[in-house]
């Protein structure tokens, strides 16, 4: 019998750090934030790496520590059991639709003396104009800060409460139809009806576009 079948869980650990790493791209604070949520919401919550859609993760960031949740808690945007809500707060819902129990992480923010450097720094990185000597100088910062999260202790940087909050419905599963627009494949559920005709959303779009009309 496959593992699928028995619903077995097919990690007995948490991925490592270095793994969510190799699956980010590079090491960074907020990688590492992602990591220490991550494994604190599967202790508390009682449960290992689930296989399916057992977990569920409500995500009010799209920042990088979300690659860290997905890797280790296997909750991802293609199983649907990621849900992201951009606000632009490090906070993060569990929810286990086994023992429905959820628990919503916040992580505290804390001012570092060498963040207004990480700041001057990431500008010119973004901007294209960092010399070799600053993107070398801005890596050793964004590692050093990322071992000193990993290394704090979960107060300092985690505020955990359970909260009771219903999970949301189980991914759909939709029919694939022709956009009467555009003619390409399109789920069904993600159409609007436009002049008696079903197309998909970026040319419903268009249409209010040329149209002039604000709704459809």
């Amino acid at each position: 019998m496959c593992e699928k079948e028995e619903k077995t869980h097919f990690h007995t650990q948490y991925p490592s750090f270095e793994e969510c790493v190799a699956f980010h791209g590079h090491t960074c604070p907020g990688l590492a934030t992602g990591y220490r949520v991550a494994t604190a919401a599967m202790r508390e919550l009682g449960i290992q790496r689930p296989y399916d859609e057992e977990l569920v993760c409500i995500a009010e960031t799209n920042a990088c520590g979300v690659d860290a949740i997905q890797m280790v808690t296997g909750c991802t945007a293609g199983k649907g059991n990621l849900i992201i809500h951009d606000y632009g707060k490090h906070v993060f819902t569990f929810i286990s639709r086994e023992s429905k129990r959820a628990v919503r992480i916040l992580v505290r923010r804390e001012d570092r003396q060498d963040q207004s450097e990480m700041d001057s720094l990431r500008k010119n990185i973004f901007s294209g104009t960092a010399t070799a000597d600053e993107q070398s100088r801005f890596t050793t910062l964004m590692k050093g800060v990322a071992a000193y999260i990993r290394a704090m202790p979960e107060t300092d940087i985690l505020e955990i409460r359970e909260v009771k909050i219903e999970p949301p419905g189980k991914a759909r599963i939709f029919t694939s139809i022709t956009c009467a627009r555009c003619n390409e494949p399109v789920a069904d559920g993600k159409t609007r009806i436009v002049g008696g005709s079903r197309v998909c959303m970026p040319c419903a779009e268009m249409i209010v576009r040329e149209s002039g009309n604000s709704v459809l």
